[in-house]
């Protein structure tokens, strides 16, 4: 199952980290407005704290130059 979630750069971190702590997700894309692939996070069930700063790190300098932004995640049915 794949949900996608338009969101301003200022935004981008906060629903990452809140989609990531969700659970049950295995990949989550970062894509600029016209849909080119930013980030891509491949995320399992013990993906926590440590492991997730480098990805939140990047966000951060994407947040910096786009505007907006669609996050696209990949769930377990």
């Amino acid at each position: 199952m794949v949900e996608e979630f338009d969101v301003k750069s200022e935004e981008l971190i906060q629903k990452t980290k809140k989609i990531l702590h969700e659970g049950n997700v295995t990949k989550l894309i970062v894509e600029n407005e016209e849909g080119k692939t930013l980030l891509e996070i491949p995320a399992t069930v013990g993906i926590v704290g440590v492991f997730i700063a480098p990805w939140l790190a990047a966000l951060g300098a994407i947040a910096a130059v786009a505007t907006k932004c669609k996050i696209k995640v990949e769930r377990k049915v």
